[in-house]
């Protein structure tokens, strides 16, 4: 009898290890594919975000976004985000802030 529980408790502690490293997977495919923005892009990308929001700090990037070509998170001063959509020129589309103030291009 104990040699039969063994091989169930096994055959179960198996078949979970498998089922969460199949979610672990699907989780990891099923999402956007988010890619940052590389090499001479980024430095134009970044210089053209910052220019639009009058200066800050890129905290992150993303090419392929679903409102433009490009995205730029720039932080600015008290921790403020604003997303400046760029298109493939590095043109700004518009901005989009974390916080709904007059003027932020919402």
């Amino acid at each position: 009898m104990k040699r039969r529980t063994r091989w169930i408790v096994s055959g179960a502690l198996a078949a979970l290890a498998v089922g969460g490293g199949s979610y672990a997977v699907a989780g990891a495919t099923s999402g956007d594919n988010e890619q940052p923005i590389t090499g001479q892009a980024l430095e134009r990308a970044s210089a053209a975000a910052l220019a639009a929001t009058g200066g800050g700090r890129v905290s992150e990037t993303e090419v392929g976004d679903e409102d433009a070509y490009y995205e730029v998170e720039v932080t600015l001063g008290g921790g403020r985000q604003v997303d400046v959509h760029l298109d493939r020129e590095f043109g700004v589309v518009n901005q989009v802030s974390d916080v709904d103030t007059p003027g932020d291009g919402r």
